[in-house]
C-alpha cells in the first residue's frame, strides 16, 4: 500500500446513533477498512451528559486504531473524555479563544469558512486545520462547489492544512483530492449503511493511493 502520509488522508464524521456501544462497534468496523487520520464526533443535538457517554464509548475505539479523536463543539466534554482535539465550526474570535485556552494540549481546528476573508481571519490564530464545509452539510451527493474552490485556493497558498467536507457519495474522492487538500471528510457516505463502512473506507483509500497528488516531503 502507498504511504498515506504523503497524500490526502481520510477524516470520518460519526453518525447519530442512540446506543453508544452500537455506535462504537460501527466506528471500529469502519476503522478496520484502512487509513483514517482522525474521527470527528459531532454532538447531533444531544444533551451534554448523553454526548459525554457517546464520546466515552467512541474515543478509546478511535485512539486504539491510531486515529485522532476530535470532539465537536463542547470544550468541557473534550477535556473530560481525554479527546485528542476539539473541532469548532465557529468564527475567528471563537477559534482564537479556543486555541489560546486549549492548544497545544489539544488539536484545535475547524471554522467552516464560507469565503476567503473569513478563512484568512480564522487562519490568523494558527489553528491546526481549517475545514471547508460543515460536518452536518453532507446533504447532496457532491461536495459544494464553493468548498471545492476554497480548498483549492487555500491549499495552493496557505501552509495550515485544510479539510474538505464531502457529500453523500464517494464518487467525488478524486476531484476532492485534486484540490490539494490535506484531508477529505465523509459522514453519511461512509456510515449510511453501517455494514458497508469498512468496504467504503477501503475504497476511498484505494482511490487516494492511486489518484491523489503527492505532497512534497
Amino acid at each position: 500500500m502507498t504511504d498515506a502520509a504523503n497524500r490526502c488522508r481520510l477524516v470520518l464524521v460519526t453518525p447519530d446513533n442512540a446506543d453508544p456501544g452500537e455506535l462504537g462497534a460501527i466506528v471500529a468496523d469502519a476503522l478496520r477498512g484502512g487509513d483514517v487520520a482522525s474521527v470527528i464526533i459531532p454532538q447531533h443535538g444531544l444533551d451534554d451528559k448523553s454526548f459525554q457517554k457517546r464520546c466515552e464509548a467512541l474515543i478509546p475505539v478511535v485512539q486504539s486504531a491510531g486515529a485522532a479523536a476530535l470532539v465537536a463543539g463542547d470544550t468541557r466534554v473534550a477535556g473530560r473524555v481525554r479527546a485528542d482535539g476539539l473541532h469548532l465550526e465557529a468564527g475567528s474570535e471563537a477559534m482564537a479563544e479556543a486555541i489560546a485556552r486549549h492548544a497545544p494540549a489539544l488539536i484545535v481546528g475547524g471554522g467552516n469558512a464560507r469565503e476567503r476573508h473569513a478563512a484568512l481571519a480564522i487562519g490568523e490564530s494558527q489553528p491546526d486545520y481549517v475545514i471547508f464545509g460543515s460536518v452536518s452539510g453532507d446533504i447532496k451527493p457532491e461536495p459544494h462547489p464553493k468548498n471545492l474552490a476554497l480548498a483549492e485556493w487555500w491549499a495552493d497558498l496557505i501552509e495550515i492544512p485544510c479539510v474538505l467536507m464531502g457529500g453523500t457519495s464517494i464518487a467525488f474522492v478524486e476531484a476532492m483530492a485534486a484540490t490539494g487538500a490535506e484531508f477529505i471528510a465523509f459522514g453519511q457516505a461512509v456510515f449510511a449503511e453501517p455494514s458497508e463502512a469498512p468496504r467504503i473506507v477501503a475504497e476511498i483509500n484505494a482511490v487516494l493511493d492511486e489518484k491523489a497528488p503527492r505532497f512534497a516531503s
